[in-house]
């Protein structure tokens, strides 16, 4: 079976290991500057590498279909510069997997593959999409909805070790971000783990704002250096677990996402259709 995952930050990129693992056939779908900060993690790490790999398996940087069936035949991953993602209407997959994680639904319609789902808050079960995954933490995660949509967003981030929001890094002004810490340092309240160069300031303070930890523990999650921010954008994660393994493999919320994704493409497959006979052959 064909599937296109839109977007591949943490949870889609999650998504894509448990199904790559299930043997279907996966393509992603990327902005042309993604923003993840879980980047140890992410298949959106190819737009800036060429290449990204998340535990055992890799995703590749590709531009066309020669370069997609190129990857499949490599048991890879293709993942397309496709903002609008285009590819939906190019190649006509099985089942299309909206995990932008937008908070809302950016232009997925039910109508766009035989199964479509929808990953947290923004969709509605049988208006956009035959699916849609809940994502927040607790005893529903992961649960397939076919009526209706998950629970709304709160915009304060699940509990992990006692803390929710203080354990996010986020932008204190405009500009540009330069990491001082990598991924899976130990950092305690305080310490600076990156700065943001203001454009246009005055003073040495202003033009380097720094990014202070909030708790101690791992930092699990950090933009790259170099990226554009604005005022509040999430910069990074700290866990005040202190795993380091948690660093570098998928988290147990998108796994149990993954599960739910699974479960809906598998239960909401028109029993008609025969995945063997997709016209492009995959």
């Amino acid at each position: 079976m064909f599937v296109i995952i839109k977007g591949a930050g943490d949870l889609a990129s999650g998504i894509a290991l448990r199904l790559h693992h299930a043997h279907f056939d996966i393509a992603m779908t990327e902005i042309a500057f993604p923003l993840a900060v879980r980047r140890t993690v992410c298949f959106s790490q190819a737009v800036y590498e060429g290449s990204a790999r998340v535990e055992d398996v890799t995703a590749v940087l590709v531009k066309d279909e020669e370069g997609m069936r190129a990857a499949f035949a490599k048991k890879q991953i293709p993942l397309f510069i496709d903002p609008h993602a285009d590819i939906v209407r190019r190649f006509k997959p099985d089942a299309v997997v909206d995990g932008i994680m937008a908070k809302e639904n950016l232009g997925t319609r039910i109508g766009d593959a035989p199964v479509v789902i929808g990953i947290g808050p923004g969709f509605t079960a049988g208006l956009d999409c035959h699916g849609v995954i809940e994502t927040k933490r607790g005893h529903t995660i992961g649960r397939v909805i076919t009526k209706g949509s998950a629970l709304p967003n709160t915009g304060i981030p699940g509990d992990i070790g006692g803390y929710t929001s203080e354990r996010l890094l986020r932008a204190p002004a405009d500009g540009i971000f330069e990491a001082k810490a990598e991924i899976g340092d130990p950092v305690k309240k305080g310490d600076v783990v990156g700065v943001v160069k203001t454009a246009g300031a005055v003073g040495p303070e202003a033009r380097n704002v720094p990014v202070y930890a909030e708790i101690d523990g791992i930092l699990r999650g950090l933009l790259p250096s170099g990226i554009a921010v604005t005022r509040g954008l999430k910069a990074g994660d700290i866990d005040p677990r202190c795993e380091k393994f948690h660093c570098f493999t998928v988290s147990d919320k998108a796994l149990s996402i993954a599960g739910g994704v699974l479960e809906a493409i598998l239960a909401l497959w028109p029993p008609s259709a025969a995945p063997d006979t997709h016209p492009c052959g995959f």
